[in-house]
């Protein structure tokens, strides 16, 4: 079998994790052994190396040519993982968490067969929600197409250009639009500084 070419790591037989460490194993046809975690990848290299010699692979499927016996390969690999009661601790509250999230899917699923009248009216909620924002979403974007606009126009007359809006165009007045998301629809308009 021809040997694996390189992960992403650099290292033959180490892959990083998406929590940000890396993770060692050494494959072949018959035999996955996973090697563990390890904060970084030249650790988790030097692991796989020292499995790897114990297995007695080819040097040439090492990571690092320049150990050339198992003790080498043995005293250059970082120590076993141990588990301290801070580990234990951190384990046990995850699981605490997993079991809370898993009850509280339960419930839910139990809540749904109960009450598909909820379930239904809480549908049409969010679809109603949706349209809703998808309108305020276009009337925002036209509020500011036609300020844009309006602007352009502005900026043309006073470079001495002419615009196409007549002086009585109602679409000057669209230069004071208000474009910003957190505009309220039930103003009425009044200044809030008036008596």
């Amino acid at each position: 079998m021809p040997p694996r070419r390189r992960s992403a790591s650099g290292y033959r037989g180490v892959r990083q994790c998406p929590n940000g460490g890396f993770y060692a194993e050494i494959r072949s046809d018959d035999l996955r052994l996973s090697l563990g975690t390890y904060d970084t990848a030249h650790e988790a290299a030097r692991a796989f190396d020292a499995a790897a010699w114990r297995l007695g692979r080819p040097r040439l499927q090492m990571n690092f040519p320049d150990v050339h016996t198992l003790q080498q390969a043995l005293d250059l690999a970082p120590p076993p993982r141990l588990n301290s009661a801070e580990d234990r601790a951190e384990h046990t509250a995850l699981q605490r968490c997993l079991l809370v999230a898993q009850e509280d899917e339960r419930v839910m699923a139990e809540w749904r067969r109960r009450h598909p009248e909820d379930v239904a009216y809480e549908q049409e909620y969010w679809e109603r929600r949706r349209k809703e924002d998808t309108r305020r979403r276009r009337e925002r974007l036209d509020r500011r197409r036609r300020k844009a606009l309006a602007c352009a126009q502005a900026d043309l007359v006073n470079a001495g250009g002419r615009s196409f809006f007549t002086e009585e165009d109602e679409r000057w007045f669209d230069i004071w639009l208000s474009t910003s998301d957190d505009t309220n629809d039930d103003d009425d308009g009044a200044d809030d500084w008036s008596d």
